[in-house]
């Protein structure tokens, strides 16, 4: 099993990597996980210009990996899945590909190319921590599908 995460982002050392770099040491058991930021100058620009110009430098770097592996985008207008479900969405898949969007979200458009659309919470969460969560949920999901104790 093969799961990348594309996140627009910044590269930059963070708090948070340390986690990460636990989250997907456990993960490893069970899939390979590759951690992808991508903040390229056109999107610095279209921040500088607006959220849909924003929107749009989103959805022309990250389109053309639409097709190739199993999609989910996180959005917060997807579906509320628990670990249950979460597990059951990723169980019979090769190769999954995350999606976290940048600071103004995802057009409507990326967001319908997309195998599937989750929500973490209703809440707001920087790209930072919807990462540890989404890893969090990728390794309760393998833990549920592998039957380990893990989940309880």
């Amino acid at each position: 099993m093969n799961i990348s995460i594309i996140t627009i982002a910044k590269k930059e050392r963070s708090l948070y990597d340390p986690l990460y770099q636990e989250q997907m040491k456990m993960i490893s058991r069970f899939a390979k996980v590759d951690d992808i930021e991508l903040f390229p100058k056109e999107i610095v620009k279209a921040h500088s210009i607006s959220a849909e110009a924003s929107q749009a430098a989103y959805s022309k770097l990250l389109s053309p990996m639409l097709g190739k592996n199993y999609s989910i985008a996180l959005h917060p207008e997807g579906k509320k899945l628990d670990s249950f479900a979460f597990s059951k969405l990723i169980s019979d898949k090769i190769s999954l590909q995350f999606f976290i969007g940048g600071a103004y979200g995802f057009e409507k458009s990326f967001v319908e190319q997309c195998d599937s659309v989750i929500s973490l919470s209703e809440l707001t969460m920087s790209h930072k921590i919807a990462k540890a969560v989404l890893l969090e949920q990728i390794y309760r999901a393998y833990s549920l599908l592998a039957n380990h104790p893990y989940h309880k």
